[in-house]
């Protein structure tokens, strides 16, 4: 391999893992960057976009930013990505978090 290939080959990107045990415990590899949280709602910033998780008594367990893990626990209700074709839903979750 020459110079010119190794110039060319795209950089890793972060793997992105999903893994929940018993909708108490949520375990979320490729996190860029937690943007918010409260009991009830998290909003992360992921390798994939963001994803958005509802629930009760929502806790971060563990943080690891360097290697871009999250554990949160809790009652999960839902999780959902925030894509750019679904723009509406998008702009209700930021206006409601920056009023």
């Amino acid at each position: 391999m020459n110079y010119y290939d190794k110039k060319t080959m795209p950089a890793p990107q972060m793997e992105h893992h999903v893994k929940m045990t018993n909708r108490r415990l949520l375990e979320i590899d490729g996190v860029k960057e937690v943007d918010s949280f409260d009991s009830e709602e998290f909003l992360l910033q992921t390798v994939m976009g963001y994803l958005v998780i509802r629930g009760d008594n929502l806790q971060m367990k563990n943080l690891d930013v360097e290697s871009g893990h999250v554990s949160i626990k809790g009652k999960i209700y839902e999780l959902s990505y925030l894509d750019e074709q679904h723009g509406e839903k998008a702009k209700g979750l930021f206006s409601k978090l920056f009023k």
